[in-house]
């Protein structure tokens, strides 16, 4: 269960398809936020290994997961949908 069509939401599966076709790239942190959202409406709690630090890109994107720990899948996905729109609705 890696992928947004696992989850069996429509409106989070197209949320993924469209975010990649904003013509104008969001910022760091909001990438990270939808990271996060993604991640957890995936998988639930980040339970993996802190990156080292020498991986700023992947300790970055660890601490951004981890901060929504306790969210539950259902609620990230709605955030990152709503986070999608609030994207899309700017690049309009």
């Amino acid at each position: 269960m890696s992928d947004s069509t696992s989850t069996g939401n429509q409106a989070f599966v197209t949320a993924s398809q469209e975010v990649v076709k904003l013509s104008k790239a969001p910022s760091n942190d909001i990438k990270l936020k939808l990271y996060a959202y993604f991640k957890q409406g995936i998988k639930g709690d980040n339970d993996t290994p802190e990156p080292g630090f020498i991986d700023f890109t992947g300790k970055a994107k660890w601490k951004a997961w981890t901060e929504v720990k306790g969210m539950s899948k259902e609620e990230a996905q709605k955030k990152y949908i709503e986070l999608v729109e609030e994207l899309k609705a700017a690049d309009a």
